[in-house]
């Protein structure tokens, strides 16, 4: 038999935001239940030095996501190792199932499911993903010491995934289909400045191919986007850091949303089209995508949880 339990607030994603509004929701003693979702602790568990977040010159990303978590837990907030994998908002209480076979519900929902890396779509990518193709460097730069590999990309996260895998390579090829990166101005200076680094400009990637036995990549063929000339990249690793999508799966058809999946929120809120959702942090935040601004949100979505469920008693 399935367990049911019921929560006043339950939180569903377990990065800054969802910790955060974990935080303030336990605070307000709405005994919040927290499901953390397929990746507990979410993307800075997959990323190395963390430097912009106040409080710490640096910490590693799964170290300040195991304080947040810890943090959330002391307040009282109960986290729950499970995968959220239907959420019905059609009426109140709303009933989130589980991937364990337990079921949710509650009188308020905040959303904090952020976003996951974007991938090409290429077939060739798709054969060698998770040998010798990946998006997330902290996870599988290690496995390429001393190895030549290729990042594509050219906003933060493509020039953060090729400073880290430096520690390890011998030699990092950027790859960016136009002369100029999106990044901040203090990595494009520290990238400009690293001699294992070398920038290919005006270049897609057209093709990665390797061995089919055992499952490896050998290189990459790249096309110049003016002339359409190839050129072939010999390498063992390849890291797609194109950005990321926000992970709407649970809500894209309940909950209105814009550029490209973001769920939508009134202005200076949380709050979303349907009353008693509130969403947080990279699911919601097309422009900023920062570990600060979603904590800020998850404190915003808690705080506007606990003025809904006022206002309805």
């Amino acid at each position: 038999m399935a367990e049911t339990r019921h929560t006043k607030v339950l939180i569903i994603g377990s990065g800054p935001a969802g910790y955060t509004a974990g935080v303030y929701a336990s605070r307000a003693m709405l005994e919040p239940i927290l499901v953390q979702g397929i990746e507990p602790g979410g993307q800075l568990t997959t990323t190395t030095e963390v430097e912009n977040y106040p409080g710490f010159t640096e910490v590693q990303g799964p170290d300040l996501m195991i304080k947040m978590q810890e943090h959330a837990q002391a307040m009282g907030c109960e986290i729950i190792g499970d995968i959220i994998t239907d959420l019905d908002l059609s009426k109140r209480p709303f009933t989130a199932k589980g991937d364990s076979g337990s079921v949710y519900t509650a009188d308020a929902v905040i959303l904090a499911t952020g976003a996951r890396a974007k991938w090409l779509g290429m077939e060739s990518e798709e054969k060698f993903k998770g040998f010798g193709v990946s998006a997330c460097a902290t996870c599988d730069g290690f496995f390429y010491r001393g190895q030549e590999i290729v990042v594509v990309g050219g906003g933060n996260t493509a020039v953060e995934e090729a400073l880290f895998l430096t520690n390890f390579a011998s030699k990092v090829t950027l790859i960016h289909r136009r002369d100029e990166l999106r990044a901040e101005k203090i990595l494009q200076d520290r990238l400009f400045k690293n001699e294992k680094i070398e920038t290919l400009w005006f270049n897609q990637l057209d093709e990665v191919y390797g061995t089919d036995a055992p499952l490896g990549v050998e290189g990459v063929k790249v096309k110049n986007v003016q002339t359409g000339e190839i050129t072939d990249i010999p390498c063992k690793g390849v890291f797609i850091a194109i950005g990321h999508a926000p992970a709407n799966e649970l809500v894209k058809d309940s909950l209105e949303t814009h550029m490209g999946g973001y769920v939508v929120t009134e202005p200076g809120t949380t709050r979303t089209s349907v009353p008693g959702v509130f969403a947080a942090g990279d699911l919601t935040d097309h422009v900023y995508r920062q570990a600060v601004t979603s904590a800020g949100m998850g404190c915003m979505a808690a705080l506007d949880a606990e003025r809904f469920l006022a206002e309805q008693e």
